[in-house]
């Protein structure tokens, strides 16, 4: 590998600019983007005007990137349902790749991209930003040091009040492969299976909801963002799942983007375990008996204090974080902290929540 890792970009849009291209920025002393792919090509330019080399290639067509033998890594950062097909293609040429949440909008497709990492002895990674935040390094240190002793029960959060995504093609369930679930809902259950190192399900059962979408119309719809077209509006607004596992230790799961409710919070997890239990409801909350009081510990997580659970985290930001860590993976210097084998079982849970909800029957798993 060169000094410098070249990184070529599939898909320019909102996650680019927002998280993946910022993030690369910072990287500069070990990083080059020279490529810059988008169905648009005026968004290709755009972020390769801003981001990349002085000459840096600008392509409509994803497999012209994977020719240029120079590009070490690769970043997806596309559509749900195009996540499988453009992994692969980039593992097979021989790239490392960094494909953004969810892994695929199907088990099947995750478990080629599996398939095609074993085949290419490359990385592949999964963008869970959430795991690097200062209270998620906190709570794991916590998990894995037994604080909270064996965690039998968990919650996953993601609910928005209204907060339904009106840029992309979030709506658009044959891109996504559905709405809240998939789009949020995915981050606040890595969480939690990361936290309790549990990737084992059993059965789920599940439900989603079309009750507000494809109703509420623009001037009734209260929405964070501008208003959604009903009409378009082709997932659910929520959906929930029950999952047990193996070892008989259960989790639910709530997802919303419009949900008439107060409890709101997203990329969240409530821990409960046998000797405390943790929530992020307020800042990290950890609750605990003390000299048989029951007493509730808040870890200051807003500042760069304490230990960091990667070097680093006390300094940077989650995205900020992420990337370093990917790339000092790439370069020999650290481990994966997203295995893909760890994204596949969420999509695996993910997709079992909409088979229940669609059959009214729980999904056995082998």
């Amino acid at each position: 590998m060169s000094d410098k890792i070249k990184v070529g970009i599939i898909g320019c849009g909102g996650i680019a600019n927002a998280k993946h291209l910022p993030a690369l920025s910072h990287q500069k002393n070990r990083v080059d983007i020279v490529a810059f792919c988008d169905l648009i090509p005026e968004r290709a330019k755009k972020a390769a005007e801003k981001y990349g080399t002085e000459n840096a290639d600008v392509y409509t067509d994803y497999r012209e990137l994977l020719k240029d033998e120079s590009i070490e890594v690769v970043h997806v950062l596309t559509p749900n349902i195009s996540h499988c097909e453009l992994t692969v293609a980039a593992l097979e040429a021989g790239k490392h790749v960094m494909c953004e949440k969810p892994m695929a909008a199907t088990p099947a497709d995750a478990k080629k991209m599996l398939e095609a990492r074993d085949k290419s002895q490359k990385l592949l990674t999964i963008g869970y930003q959430n795991r690097y935040r200062q209270d998620s390094q906190v709570l794991k240190h916590m998990c894995e040091a037994g604080e909270l002793g064996e965690i039998y029960y968990a919650r996953a959060q993601a609910i928005r009040r209204r907060g339904v995504p009106t840029w992309g093609v979030f709506p658009n369930k044959a891109l996504q492969g559905g709405g809240p679930l998939i789009d949020i809902g995915t981050h606040s259950l890595d969480l939690t299976l990361w936290m309790m190192n549990n990737y084992e399900p059993q059965s789920v059962m599940g439900a989603s909801f079309e009750k507000l979408g494809r109703l509420l119309k623009p001037g009734e719809q209260g929405n964070g963002f501008s208003p959604w077209d009903n009409e378009d509006y082709q997932v659910e607004d929520s959906a929930f799942g029950f999952v047990t596992m193996k070892n008989g230790a259960v989790i639910t799961i709530d997802a919303s983007w419009a949900l008439n409710t107060l409890d709101v919070g997203e990329a969240m997890t409530m821990l409960c375990g046998t000797k405390a239990g943790a929530d992020m409801k307020d800042g990290l909350r950890i609750n605990h008996i003390v000299y048989d009081k029951q007493t509730v510990t808040k870890p200051e997580t807003a500042t760069p204090q304490g230990v960091a659970f990667f070097e680093g985290a006390s300094v940077m930001s989650a995205e900020d974080f992420e990337c370093n860590v990917w790339l000092d993976a790439v370069q020999g210097k650290g481990e994966l902290v997203v295995k893909p084998e760890q994204a596949f079982v969420v999509t695996q849970i993910l997709d079992a929540i909409y088979e229940s909800a669609r059959t009214g029957k729980a999904v056995y798993f082998d």
